[in-house]
């Protein structure tokens, strides 16, 4: 009976293990900091936003993670490419638009607000630049640069998504609800409370064929799955600390959320009304955002090691950031 114990259990333990891992550690280096990495899948190049020192957009081979050149003097924090034009943009202040084969600058689009986060919807073509401040949402046509107008969304935006058909969905940080907005008429239709199964929310993917919604929150720590059709909640379940970004891979059926405590949380959609904690990949610790390269399947996150944080100044008063180590920043790339 204890020989039968040890087997089941030396199964189980290698069971849960799961069959993703850490495949790849590309050490790029390079000063500033970051925040969200885009993989264009398709022109098979990753864009890395790096702020300060100096500020510019990093441009890597896919395949290979070697690099292939940079943007420089813009300070953004994502990325995005419309395939068709091939015109690539980023959430910088202003806006710059480039051409994603020769990365020379195209345009610079003045816009208002804190740009943060970026979505190319395919659906009319168009760039969606978000900002935690009013106007929280710029919508620019991809092929001309031109701006198409704005969009108040009544909270703070982190992660959106498009169903390609009409329809964007935004996660509202402070609000803990899911804006949806009318690409045709760019305006807010609705707006979905969490109920409380999920809150601070900082990343969101979609299954698009079977119109699920995918809500990466941080307080409490749960992946909130809800319809897109009407915004019912379907499940909730646990994820990491720290979320800072969600993807779903439609080729494995599985959504993936990115924390900060050093964990990659993957969820398997059985059906479309059930699902399970898959398993839980151990990843350097503050890999919080990452992109899906739909080509290979491979997830890819981004990374740094940091050195201690300052002291507090005298008198009182808040700990300086963590310094990052020189030539410590890092691709980390996920896949069976």
């Amino acid at each position: 009976m204890t020989r039968i114990c040890l087997v089941f259990a030396t199964a189980f333990s290698l069971f849960a293990q799961g069959p993703y891992k850490v495949v790849k550690t590309a050490k790029v280096g390079g000063a500033g900091g970051f925040d969200y990495v885009y993989a264009d899948s398709a022109g098979r190049r990753l864009y890395i936003p790096r702020t300060l020192n100096p500020a510019r957009i990093t441009v890597f081979n896919l395949d290979t993670l070697e690099p292939v050149g940079e943007i420089p003097d813009t300070s953004a924090r994502g990325a995005a490419v419309d395939p068709k034009s091939n015109h690539g943009f980023v959430s910088s202040k202003p806006v710059v638009m480039f051409d994603t084969k020769t990365l020379a600058v195209l345009k610079k689009i003045d816009v208002e607000g804190g740009p943060d986060g970026i979505l190319f919807d395919p659906f009319n073509d168009r760039v969606y630049i978000f900002s935690h401040s009013a106007p929280n949402t710029t919508v620019i046509n991809a092929k001309d640069g031109s701006v198409a107008g704005t969009i108040d969304l009544g909270g703070a935006p982190e992660q959106a998504v498009t169903d390609g058909k009409g329809h964007i969905y935004v996660d509202l940080e402070d609000k803990d609800n899911i804006a949806v907005i009318d690409a045709k008429s760019m305006t807010v239709t609705a707006h979905w409370d969490l109920g409380g199964k999920g809150g601070q929310c900082a990343g969101l993917a979609m299954d698009v064929k079977n119109q699920i919604l995918f809500a990466a929150c941080q307080k409490p720590q749960a992946m909130v799955i809800l319809s897109a059709k009407d915004g019912k909640i379907i499940d909730s379940l646990p994820i990491g600390a720290g979320t800072d970004g969600a993807v779903f891979n439609p080729a494995t059926m599985e959504a993936f959320s990115s924390q900060g405590d050093g964990t990659l949380t993957i969820i398997k959609e059985n059906s479309p009304t059930g699902f399970v904690v898959e398993q839980t990949v151990t990843t350097p610790v503050r890999a919080k955002t990452l992109t899906l390269d739909t080509k290979t399947n491979h997830i890819l996150l981004i990374t740094a090691e940091f050195g201690p944080a300052p002291e507090p100044p005298p008198g009182g008063g808040r700990r300086g950031r963590a310094p990052i180590l020189p030539d410590s920043f890092s691709i980390v790339v996920v896949a069976k």
